[in-house]
């Protein structure tokens, strides 16, 4: 029980939630609503009053940041959750798990909690509240990338939804699947279940915020395929939905929007974006980093690029979408950069292209080498002397290739013979 909470017990009217409202501070309120829910009275009147009390409870502890006093709530109220239907019970315990996640640094906490909570209700057989808890947590195993516990705790729910047809979880629960695939790099996988939660979404009316959700995974699925331009009309759908809900969500959309223009070579379209009425809400470090981004590509400057990188570092490195597909794009730029450098030259000092490009000597000489495994340009390095030397490009005769088919032809038709002459001497 907890410290907040006082021996003798409030009646549960509405009285004492204004009392607790006119209190001089919030540990006074929350001591009076602790006192309010402890009232043994079952009445519909009582009962309807506590259901207020533990709203308001829950705001305030939300309000101050403690986070397993709401996990010691949902344990004490487990009598009441006895004496009220069902579909409240659901009600308060996924609004407290939800306030609980509202509290930074708290998802080892909400894991337990979930899995705590998971216990109870299959102990209690309540299924529609278990199954919409183990969805919560399989969300959050995914956010703390252990992905094996994830899989297995969504393989078993989906098979169960899957029986009743309860849609709209189907949708959610497809949606948490396509999103661990796409963490195990699994993309086909990924894509089945992205399909699955669009076919169950087709049959139901679903809200605006899991539309939005449907459409950005949509979109980061299509960029990881290198269909850029599908997947911006994918973001874009997303960016509206989530920009008209005012989800924080939206400048993720939006920053994978002009993600998407920079890879199509349509790097000049971003401050256009960026300068609309819907960009202009979403202006700050998220959008800054692509701007920087999109400047140094269509000045293809790696010296910007690098310096875009380092500057916005949270933005861009560490949102693994982003860092994926600006790696290939680093990678593009790098080498359309060193292969216009070396194109005059038959022998060049690495330190001279080092400087020219403005990187460190032993980068460049580390992806000319990797250049020159992948056939990007016929050369070879003399590190003793640090020069890069480049031959001319073979040129192959016609006339060999044609030689070697023929060759090929003669021995399958001396082979053919050769078992023919084998059955006639048999």
């Amino acid at each position: 029980m907890s410290s907040s909470v006082e021996s003798s017990y409030l009646p549960a009217t509405t009285e004492s939630l204004a009392k607790a409202q006119e209190a001089k501070d919030a540990t006074e309120s929350i001591s009076i609503l602790y006192r309010v829910i402890q009232d043994p009275s079952s009445s519909a009147d009582a009962l309807r009053t506590k259901e207020v009390a533990i709203t308001n409870l829950t705001n305030y502890l939300t309000k101050e940041n403690r986070a397993e006093e709401l996990r010691n709530l949902l344990t004490q109220l487990r009598p009441f959750f006895a004496v009220i239907p069902k579909a409240k019970t659901a009600k308060i315990v996924r609004g407290i798990i939800d306030a609980v996640a509202k509290i930074p640094g708290t998802s080892s906490l909400q894991i337990s909690l979930c899995k705590e909570m998971v216990e109870w209700t299959r102990s209690e057989k309540r299924t529609f509240l278990r199954q919409r808890v183990e969805a919560r947590l399989a969300a959050l195993l995914l956010e703390n990338q252990e992905y094996t516990e994830a899989l297995t705790l969504l393989t078993s729910l989906i098979k169960e939804v899957r029986r009743l047809d309860d849609k709209l979880l189907l949708v959610d629960i497809d949606l948490l699947e396509s999103k661990l695939h796409f963490s195990l790099r699994n993309l086909p996988k990924a894509k089945a279940s992205l399909t699955a939660a669009r076919t169950a979404a087709n049959a139901i009316y679903v809200p605006p915020a899991q539309q939005g959700t449907i459409d950005l995974q949509s979109g980061i699925l299509h960029a990881e395929e290198k269909d850029y331009k599908t997947a911006y009309s994918y973001f874009f759908e997303a960016f509206e939905a989530f920009s008209a809900l005012e989800d924080p969500k939206a400048i993720f959309s939006l920053k994978y929007m002009l993600l998407c223009k920079i890879m199509v070579n349509q790097a000049d379209d971003v401050a256009g974006i960026i300068s609309s009425k819907a960009g202009l809400k979403y202006l700050g470090p998220d959008v800054d980093a692509m701007k920087a981004v999109a400047d140094a590509y269509s000045k293809r400057s790696l010296k910007y690029f690098e310096t875009a990188l380092r500057d916005y570092k949270s933005q861009l490195e560490e949102d693994p979408i982003v860092h994926r597909h600006l790696s290939s794009l680093y990678d593009t730029l790098l080498e359309q950069n060193l292969c216009r450098l070396i194109e005059p030259y038959s022998r060049v000092e690495i330190a001279h292209i080092a400087e020219m490009i403005e990187l460190p000597v032993d980068h460049v000489e580390k992806k000319l080498s990797q250049m020159i495994l992948d056939k990007k340009f016929a050369g070879t390095l003399d590190q003793g002397a640090g020069c890069l030397i480049i031959f001319e490009d073979p040129k192959t005769e016609e006339i060999f290739p044609a030689t070697l088919e023929t060759i090929s032809n003669v021995g399958k038709v001396v082979d053919s013979l050769y078992v023919r002459s084998a059955k006639i001497m048999a």
